[in-house]
């Protein structure tokens, strides 16, 4: 078993565990009312997108997600949260250190006993959750667990969905399928890019994502026989059987948002698999990103 495997078969133990120990960090996340800015790289930069989106509806307040490399300084918020699983990439250690005295900083990462601990005024540490693989599944999953238990939008069904995700089979012919497209709406678009981005690193996969309206606007074009279209939440109205007239398979999300990214884990797993590929040791990627000064 690829670390990979091992690490994205143990998220619904690590969802549970997050969930339960979301109180203690209450006082180190945001709180209602504040302005917020939610910061990460790559994959902690998609799971940021769907914090926000789920804090925003929820009406805790204005929440913006960047990447590390493009926060707006001219912007003011009350509290930025970073997320960084090794606490050492350098793009969230030079925006943290920069807002250092200025804007209050939280960052939730995997290993405390890394730069960020001095770079940010608090942590919530998810060192359980923490992982040696350098394609990222149970560390994200479980920092924005921990963000949904804080907001009070954790369902009782996330878990379970979870296991269910990782017990039933993958949809027939997904895993032959030559290029993948996946669809999100509000907090999902964040989880359909990472969704693109795991069959990209794990598998080399031709794979895109966008909001699931403007799939309509020109990226259909490239559905057909032998492509793959899934959806991440509920689909617009017409969606599925526009998708079946390319020919291409459409897959309904009908588990937990979160809980459908287990299964696009396994399916990256899979795909490598049937390509030779081993996803433990993705192409020009390293597990943290450190840039020479």
């Amino acid at each position: 078993m690829t670390h990979v495997e091992d690490e994205l078969t143990s998220q619904p133990e690590c969802w549970a565990r997050a969930a339960s120990e979301a109180p203690r960090f209450a006082e180190v996340l945001p709180v209602p009312g504040e302005r917020v800015a939610i910061v990460g790289c790559g994959t902690s930069y998609f799971m940021a997108q769907a914090a926000a989106a789920l804090r925003e509806c929820a009406g805790q307040g204005e929440t913006d997600a960047f990447a590390a490399s493009e926060f707006p300084h001219g912007r003011r918020y009350d509290r930025v949260v970073a997320l960084t699983r090794s606490g050492t990439t350098t793009e969230v250690l030079d925006l943290l250190v920069r807002l250092k005295g200025g804007t209050r900083t939280t960052a939730i990462t995997a290993d405390p006993g890394t730069p960020v601990r001095k770079a940010a005024d608090e942590l919530a540490v998810l060192d359980f959750a923490d992982e040696r693989s350098v394609v990222q599944t149970r560390f994200a999953t479980t920092a924005l667990t921990l963000l949904r238990a804080h907001l009070g939008l954790h369902p009782g069904t996330a878990v379970p969905d979870a296991r269910t995700a990782l017990a039933e089979p993958l949809p027939e012919g997904l895993v032959e399928c030559g290029q993948f497209t996946f669809l999100g709406s509000g907090w999902t678009v964040g989880l359909a890019s990472e969704a693109g981005l795991k069959m990209r690193e794990a598998a080399l996969a031709w794979a895109e994502a966008y909001p699931a309206m403007e799939y309509r606007h020109g990226p259909i074009s490239v559905s057909t026989r032998g492509t793959a279209t899934w959806m991440l939440g509920d689909p617009p109205e017409g969606l599925a059987e526009q998708v079946g007239g390319t020919g291409a398979l459409w897959i309904a999300g009908a588990l937990d948002p979160l809980a459908e990214l287990v299964r696009v884990h396994r399916l990256a797993v899979a795909v490598a698999a049937s390509r030779g590929l081993n996803p433990d040791r993705p192409r020009h990627l390293t597990r943290s990103v450190i840039l020479a000064p």
